[in-house]
């Protein structure tokens, strides 16, 4: 199993907006397609206006399946273009996690 940790920074003050156009045309997809959505947050406290969510897959190969298969659905290409006419995110990061032996998940 691996995790994939994804971490967005929005421009000030457009965190809302995102997570408005996320929740609306995005989060269904993703959901159908690459199923595993273990969190999806918000910072508090560090670093401000970042916009963080986890995916679980069982492997690299499974996760590269899945986002081919997200990335073909006609729908995605429509939030991808609505999400580029918001221009609310100024950064992306995306690290894949390995569980240590001992990790509880």
């Amino acid at each position: 199993m691996i995790f994939e940790l994804r971490t967005y920074t929005a421009k000030p003050g457009r965190t809302a907006d995102f997570l408005k156009l996320y929740e609306d045309e995005a989060l269904a997809l993703q959901q159908k397609h690459l199923g595993g959505l273990v969190g999806f947050y918000v910072t508090e406290l560090g670093p401000l206006n970042q916009i963080v969510h986890l995916w679980r897959y069982a492997s690299l190969a499974d996760r590269e399946q899945r986002r081919q298969t997200l990335e073909a659905d006609p729908a995605w290409a429509v939030y991808r273009a609505h999400y580029r006419e918001l221009d609310a995110i100024q950064m992306q990061d995306s690290k894949i996690l390995k569980p240590a032996s001992f990790s509880p998940v």
